[in-house]
């Protein structure tokens, strides 16, 4: 085997392909390593933008095994192991091919496809200078052919989507130069170690070694072994007295944490936790040969541990204000406050700042974080922002004023800090509920009604309480008659409701969401009235609940949040030229798969605006990707459409129709393939709330109530057929090995739970949800996609074909991403066809858990 580090362009060029094996799995990239891979492409562009030439980013090896010498001389290679980075750059640079093509960059996007993509003297399959396994091959190369189901359902049409997505907003602010310097960074900056297989060599053998090989060093396993080495003679007496006790109390991923945190506290705000080692090291070299120095190197790391901890572990911190304050920070979630944090509590044990002024600085941090979730703002570009914050604090005037200053300063739509009137803005219209993390959330609403100031205030660590919807998300018709007494000219309760239910006036904390369900107002108020949450104390004062109380409230809220979360200097609030909605608008649209359509009412819903002023700005924007793909509610061509793009032409209906969407013969497209405004959540990567996903790991619940709950709604909503063919599914399921879990959201849905992984380390595995009000099933592709085996795509595929099969089940390719589903009514004549469907789901998981899990004999 020969092993040399490359680029991917290097890797690439040439007539060559490059064949990944039947027995390698599928891609399987998803958004957080996509995510992961841009950051670090991000980086870098800036870095070069700014004349910075740094030694670019290691992105790992690829195993190469050489194949016969096709007629022409073109030679291929087997992909043992690395074929996810390969693809994942492959698709890449399909998508900035697309991105100069669509902006008329038509020899850059030709260098592109013939240097990287394809072999332009070769035909058929042999074309392709990747060929992904064959279950992964037609998304491929709809994306490499520019096909029309390109960016479809499945891992490879979402990463194509994604890089479609990031370059568009890339190029917003950054122009050609920046997706020039995207290009060069995807072929030349990021490092690849090419390990070549000789003729002969036992290629599976290779492929089994690499894949079960032990762990490996970590960065800061490197820094404490180069330390060491440094420290002939003092070593031993400080690794026993500094680095074990430090190590000890921090443990494995913290110690790197430290490590990482001491480089952007001391300077480098461009640290990468990747390549901390590297740094720490050039950064050290210059005190090798001095013992002394360098265990004062590691007295500090020493004392930075002890800080770390009271940001990890707040309770450990003495002032109770400091305290307070890292408590808040900590909840919230994420490391993007820890240089910030860590910096201050420097000063603080050096007596260069007070307790309180740290407290006041953390507090701007704060504000910066919830005016942006508020604002329903991008996290992104926000941890580079308090990587940049430590040195500013050496600056004049205090901590608090350095921080303030510092956010303040006019930036970009992407760093912003929301002023008062986009709060208040943002809290009457934004659905709040699909914004952010649902801790995140959670502490919003905590911390309202923590300002109330209740002389008995609520134990939130022993209180089960969760995010509740005043009005329902799935209301009964007594709530539509409410809304349509306030209905506008050409205003439906429909609409309404999907404008106001995510909104913040319309939500609540309440241990009681079972309870509350979806019952009429007077029957919540009574639950309500009880609560010890001032909160809810208020709502219940409510003689109704409507569009008029939920905007007053959400105002009274806004009035409180400008107060609890201030903002930044006056005179310095920066205006967008652009409301930020029509960004988030371009984003959904690019996320928006191949084969699937939405309506403007769900883009508005998501967004925080009407359906009516979502039509205008698309009628009025030219170059919007995709917008032949939303349809009015009832799913037809709106009228006076106009094509906004270059890139097609001719009746809408058609493109839509050739991409997978059908139609019925009044021109009405398939509900089956629409997309509500959930599912467009989840696809441009938002966390959903456990009431709209209706089940997560930490939403379960069972017990003898919630079964009964679930039976009593089940026969109170559907025929005794539908019952009885819904019951005797699940039995077949627990007599399968499965057990019954219920949902925690207002309609107690039932989802048949596998339970697998053994008593250590158990993992759940569920196929379908049964929901008895809506009387849907619906089958949860979105979270099989993270859980072996149906991590495998074609596991998913295969599963959904099953369910095709039966007669009444239609779910729509373009959704196995998401969660489509089916009417319950199927249960009632096809139950046999179910439980095979059901049966195979157990057999594959058996068949991957091993002796994990127990499968009974066959009935």
């Amino acid at each position: 085997m020969h092993a040399q580090e490359t680029t991917f362009s290097k890797l690439v060029q040439g007539e060559q392909q490059f064949q990944v094996p039947l027995y390698q799995r599928t891609y399987s990239w998803q958004r957080d390593e996509l995510r992961q891979l841009w950051d670090d492409v991000q980086e870098l562009v800036e870095d070069r933008r700014e004349g910075r030439l740094g030694s670019g980013h290691f992105l790992g090896s690829v195993v190469l095994a050489p194949e016969r010498v096709a007629a022409g001389g073109m030679r291929r290679w087997l992909v043992v192991d690395g074929q996810q980075r390969i693809t994942t750059l492959m698709l890449a640079f399909t998508a900035l091919r697309d991105h100069h093509r669509d902006r008329g960059s038509v020899k850059k996007a030709a260098r592109i496809n013939d240097l990287i993509l394809v072999n332009t003297h070769q035909d058929g399959r042999d074309s392709y200078r990747l060929l992904p396994t064959q279950a992964d091959r037609e998304a491929y190369t709809a994306c490499v052919d520019s096909l029309p189901k390109a960016g479809g359902a499945g891992n490879v049409g979402a990463a194509y989507r994604f890089f479609v997505a990031a370059l568009a907003e890339g190029a917003e602010s950054g122009g050609e130069a920046w997706a020039g310097a995207v290009e060069s960074v995807l072929g030349d900056c990021l490092s690849i170690v090419a390990i070549t297989a000789a003729e002969g060599d036992n290629v599976y053998r290779i492929f089994e070694s690499i894949n079960n090989t032990g762990v490996g060093l970590s960065q800061s396993d490197l820094l404490r072994n180069y330390l060491f080495m440094c420290l002939p003679t003092r070593g031993e007496d400080v690794y026993r007295k500094r680095w074990l006790p430090m190590q000890e109390l921090l443990g494995p991923a913290h110690l790197e944490l430290l490590v990482w945190l001491d480089l952007v506290v001391e300077g480098n705000s461009r640290a990468r936790q990747s390549e901390i080692y590297r740094d720490q090291k050039r950064r050290l070299e210059p005190l090798s040969g001095n013992e002394a120095a360098l265990e004062a190197e590691i007295a500090r790391f020493s004392l930075r541990a002890d800080r770390l901890m009271r940001i990890l572990e707040p309770d450990r911190e003495n002032d109770p204000q400091l305290r307070a304050v890292l408590e808040r920070l900590s909840r919230w979630g994420g490391q993007t406050h820890y240089p910030l944090a860590l910096h201050l509590l420097d000063l603080v044990d050096d007596d260069r700042a007070t307790a309180s002024e740290a407290a006041d600085a953390l507090a701007h941090a704060e504000s910066y974080m919830a005016r942006r979730l508020f604002a329903g703002l991008s996290t992104t570009g926000s941890n580079r922002v308090f990587m940049e914050l430590p040195k500013e604090l050496d600056k004049e005037g205090s901590p608090a004023e350095a921080v303030r200053r510092f956010l303040s300063r006019p930036r970009t739509g992407a760093r912003v800090w929301p002023g008062d009137d986009a709060v208040r803005e943002a809290i009457r219209t934004r659905p709040f509920y699909t914004t952010g993390r649902g801790n995140q959330r959670f502490q919003i609403l905590r911390r309202l009604e923590e300002s109330h100031g209740s002389s008995e205030p609520v134990d939130y660590d022993k209180a089960p309480l969760t995010v509740e919807h005043v009005l329902p998300q799935r209301p009964a018709q007594q709530w539509f008659d409410l809304l349509a007494e306030e209905a506008g000219d050409g205003e439906s309760p429909e609409e309404i409701h999907t404008l106001l239910v995510h909104t913040l006036g319309n939500l609540t904390l309440s241990g009681e969401n079972a309870r509350l369900s979806n019952h009429p107002f007077h029957r919540k108020q009574e639950l309500l009235d009880s609560s010890a949450l001032r909160m809810n104390q208020n709502i219940a004062a409510q003689k109704r609940w409507g569009r008029t109380e939920i905007l007053a409230r959400a105002d009274e809220l806004g009035d409180h949040a400008v107060r609890l979360w201030p903002g930044p200097l006056e005179g310095m609030v920066h205006a967008d030229d652009e409301w930020a909605g029509w960004g988030e608008l371009r984003e959904i649209l690019l996320a928006v798969p191949a084969g699937t359509w939405t309506s403007y009412g769900e883009l508005a819903a998501l967004i925080g605006t009407s359906a009516i002023a979502v039509g205008n700005h698309m009628a009025a924007r030219t170059g919007l990707h995709c917008a032949y793909r939303v349809l009015t509610a009832d799913g037809r061509i709106a009228g006076g459409f106009r094509w906004t793009d270059d890139r097609h032409s001719g009746d809408p209906k058609a493109v839509l129709l050739v991409e997978g969407v059908p139609f019925d013969q009044n021109g009405r497209a398939s509900k089956a393939h629409r997309l509500s405004s959930t599912d467009l959540a989840v696809l441009v990567g938002r966390e959903i709330p456990e009431e709209v996903a209706a089940f997560t790991a930490s939403s379960r619940t069972g017990g003898d109530e919630a079964a009964a709950r679930f039976g009593m709604l089940l026969r109170e909503n559907q025929t005794p057929e539908v019952v009885e063919g819904v019951v005797a599914a699940l039995r077949f399921w627990e007599e399968r090995g499965g057990h019954q879990v219920y949902g925690k959201a207002n309609e107690t849905s039932c989802f048949p739970t596998l339970v697998v992984g053994g008593p250590n380390a158990p993992r759940t595995l569920w196929p379908i949800g049964v929901y008895p009000v809506t009387g849907t099933a619906e089958v949860v592709f979105q979270y099989l996609k993270r859980r072996p085996p149906f991590d495998d795509e074609s596991l998913r595929r295969t599963l959904m074909e099953r369910f095709n099969a039966i007669d009444g089940i239609h779910l729509a390719e373009a959704k196995l991403d998401l969660r489509p589903s089916f009417p319950l009514e199927v249960f009632a004549g096809h139950v046999e066809e179910i439980c095979s469907a059901l049966e195979w789901f157990i057999h594959e998981v058996a068949v991957a858990e091993g002796s994990g899990f127990s499968l009974p004999p066959s009935r």
